[in-house]
C-alpha cells in the first residue's frame, strides 16, 4: 500500500502559524521551524499574562483606594475592613474609580463607615 500524506492540512497548519508570526523580526516571520518555536512561546506568554493582568489590575486598585483613604486618616485595610462590617459590597474596581474620579462620592462612604 502506498505511503499516504495530506499535503494540505500540512500547508494549511504552517500557513497559520506563519500568518500568526507576520511581524516578527529576521526569520522568526519566515521560516517555519523558527517561526513555529516564537509562536509557541508567544502563545505562552499570551495565556500567562492574560492571569497576571487580574493581579496587576487588582494591586493598583488597592494602591488606588490606600491613597484615599489616607487622605482622610484611614488606612486601605481599617477602610475594607469597616466596608464589610458595614455591609456595603462595593469591590475594589469601583471603589478604586470613585477615589481616582469622584472623590465626594469616595468622601462620603468613608464617612458612613467611620
Amino acid at each position: 500500500m502506498p505511503r499516504s500524506v495530506n499535503s494540505v492540512a500540512k500547508r494549511a497548519r504552517r500557513k497559520k502559524v506563519l500568518k500568526q508570526a507576520k511581524g516578527y523580526f529576521g526569520r522568526r516571520k519566515n521560516v517555519w521551524t523558527v517561526a513555529k518555536n516564537a509562536v509557541d512561546k508567544a502563545m505562552l506568554y499570551a495565556y500567562r499574562d492574560r492571569r497576571n493582568k487580574k493581579r496587576t489590575f487588582r494591586a493598583l486598585w488597592i494602591v488606588r483606594i490606600n491613597a484615599g483613604a489616607r487622605q482622610y486618616g484611614m488606612s486601605y485595610s481599617q477602610f475594607m475592613g469597616k466596608l464589610k462590617a458595614n455591609n456595603i459590597d462595593l469591590n475594589r474596581k469601583v471603589l478604586a474609580d470613585l477615589a481616582m474620579n469622584d472623590p465626594k462620592a469616595f468622601e462620603a462612604i468613608l464617612k458612613k463607615v467611620k
